[in-house]
């Protein structure tokens, strides 16, 4: 039978690589963003690749618009093998001294909230796959545990995406420690540096098949439950 990676967060950079990286290796492939027209255009990208594809649009911190999403997939390409989580959050963020609270809590809805929606949906098929599921993260060095770090959200008023990426990486430990005895791996890259063809980098930057492959190689050694590539 197929395997089916779930990407929910599908952009240009890491999400696109991973997709491309996963349907090389022979998964189908499925795209969740917002954007209707973003993950059609990246679906039939796929599918011209010979990549049996399908595009979601829906809101990664909406927890319904999830769970639907997450039945669309089954129904259109199987059981989920993988999710990979590369949904945004934070940027509304940037000042906690001047945002709205609402804002700051909102920060949440995304990086944990969302998270936790689709991996406990997806968590019969990730524990049905026979020793391949897996929960593969992305997050970013703002969340690092380190002044620099933190001088620096602040200085680019970051903040938000900063506190996201802190509790995400604290999440993703827990899942792991919590879902290793069911045979669900979880791991997470953390990417330190602005990735190539995003709004941060544009050309320049951390080429995303990089980052794919080190996704690639967690999947597939299921041993070690973070990598970091800058």
């Amino acid at each position: 039978m197929t395997k089916t990676i779930m990407v929910i967060g599908f952009g240009p950079g890491v999400s696109t690589a991973v997709a491309e990286r996963f349907g090389a290796e022979g998964f189908a492939v499925a795209l969740v963003a917002r954007s209707a027209e973003r993950v059609a255009a990246g679906a039939a990208a796929l599918a011209a690749k010979g990549v049996k594809a399908a595009a979601v649009a829906a809101d990664a911190g909406d927890p319904a618009a999830l769970r639907a999403a997450i039945a669309r997939v089954r129904s259109e390409l199987g059981p989920i093998t993988v999710l990979h989580w590369n949904a945004y959050g934070g940027g509304d963020a940037g000042d906690f001294m001047t945002v709205d609270p609402a804002a700051v809590r909102g920060v949440f809805d995304i990086a944990i909230v969302g998270l936790l929606t689709a991996v406990r949906e997806s968590l019969p098929d990730l524990k049905a796959a026979a020793g391949d599921g897996a929960v593969l993260v992305t997050n970013g060095a703002f969340g690092d545990d380190a002044p620099a770090m933190d001088q620096l959200a602040v200085g680019l008023k970051t903040m938000g995406v900063a506190l996201a990426n802190g509790a995400k990486r604290k999440l993703v430990g827990l899942l792991a420690a919590q879902l290793a005895p069911e045979g669900v791996y979880v791991g997470e890259v953390t990417i330190a540096g602005a990735v190539a063809g995003t709004t941060w980098a544009r050309e320049e930057g951390i080429d995303g098949a990089r980052i794919a492959a080190e996704f690639w190689r967690l999947y597939r050694a299921r041993g070690e439950a973070r990598a970091r590539v800058s």
